[in-house]
C-alpha cells in the first residue's frame, strides 16, 4: 500500500490485513452495485471508520485502493495519536484523513458527524467480548489451539486494548446501539456497515434493523483461512433518494 511508516504502541491491536482488505473491497462492491456496477472512487467519496484504532488500517487500504477520504473516530487518546502519526508520516495519506476523538463513549455518531455533513459509508470492527475476563479466556483458547501444551495463564499476546477487545454486552450490544443511533443520521449517511464475527448475533441484529425501519439490509459473507465472518450493511434511503445521492459521485 506504499506506506513508508507504520507502527503501533505496545499492546494495541495488530490487524490481519487480508480480512481488513476484504471488508474494504466488499463494501466498495456494495457502493458499485448501487451505481450501475461502477465503484465510485476519489476523494468525493467519504468513509467514516468507527473505532479507527492505533493501526489506521481501513483508511490505509481505502485510500490506496480507491482514493476515498476518511473520517476516523476513536475514544482512546493513544489510538488517536498513533493513527495521526501514521497519517502524518505517510505522504499517500496526508490530507485524506480527518481524525476526531469521541469524548462520549456511549455515542457512536453524535459528536463525530458534523451538521450538514454527508458520509457515503461507515465501517466498523466492533469490540467482540463482553468483559476483560471473556477477552482473556478467548485469548487462552486461541493459544491452546495453537500449542500442543496447555497454557495455564491467559496472556493477551494477541494484542488489543480494553476498548478494542470488549465492551458491556459485547458485539451484540455494541451493534444494537449503533443501529439504534444510526436512525438519527438516516439522511446523513448512505450505507452504514459493521463486521459481525459471531453468527449467533445476527438474529438480534436483524430484529433491531427491522425495529429501526431500515429500508434495505445486506449481509455479505467473508472468509479468510479458517475464520468466517460477515458484513451487515443497511440504509434508510429509498431508491429515489439513493439515485439523488449518487449524483454527488
Amino acid at each position: 500500500y506504499e506506506i513508508d511508516y507504520w507502527d503501533i504502541p505496545v499492546g494495541y491491536l495488530c490487524p490481519p490485513i487480508p480480512g481488513r482488505a476484504d471488508y474494504i473491497h466488499h463494501i466498495a462492491d456494495l457502493l458499485g452495485s448501487c451505481n450501475q456496477g461502477k465503484i465510485p472512487t476519489g476523494s468525493k467519496v467519504t468513509c467514516l471508520d468507527i473505532g479507527v484504532g492505533a493501526n489506521c488500517v481501513y483508511p490505509i487500504i481505502g485510500i490506496k485502493e480507491y482514493g476515498w477520504s476518511f473520517i476516523c473516530s476513536d475514544t482512546d487518546p493513544v489510538s488517536i495519536e498513533s493513527a495521526g502519526k501514521i497519517m502524518e508520516m505517510n505522504p499517500v495519506l496526508k490530507g485524506k484523513i480527518e481524525i476526531r476523538q469521541q469524548n462520549h463513549p456511549k455515542d457512536i455518531f453524535t459528536g463525530i458527524i458534523q451538521y450538514d455533513e454527508l458520509i457515503d459509508l461507515t465501517v466498523c470492527n466492533p469490540p467482540f467480548h463482553t468483559s476483560l475476563a471473556a477477552a482473556q479466556s478467548g485469548t487462552l483458547r486461541k493459544l491452546n489451539n495453537l500449542n500442543s501444551k496447555r497454557v495455564p495463564k491467559p496472556i493477551l499476546n494477541f494484542g488489543g486494548q480494553n476498548s478494542e477487545l470488549w465492551c458491556e454486552g459485547g458485539e451484540e450490544r455494541f451493534v444494537s446501539d449503533m443501529i439504534y443511533q444510526s436512525k438519527r443520521f438516516a439522511q446523513s449517511i448512505f450505507w452504514f456497515s459493521t463486521l459481525i464475527s459471531k453468527e449467533s448475533n445476527l438474529k438480534s441484529v436483524y430484529e433491531m434493523l427491522n425495529r429501526s425501519e431500515a429500508i434495505e439490509v445486506k449481509t455479505i459473507q467473508m472468509g479468510q483461512g479458517n475464520k468466517i465472518s460477515r458484513i451487515v450493511a443497511w440504509t434508510f434511503l429509498t431508491q429515489e433518494q439513493q439515485k439523488e445521492w449518487m449524483k454527488r459521485w
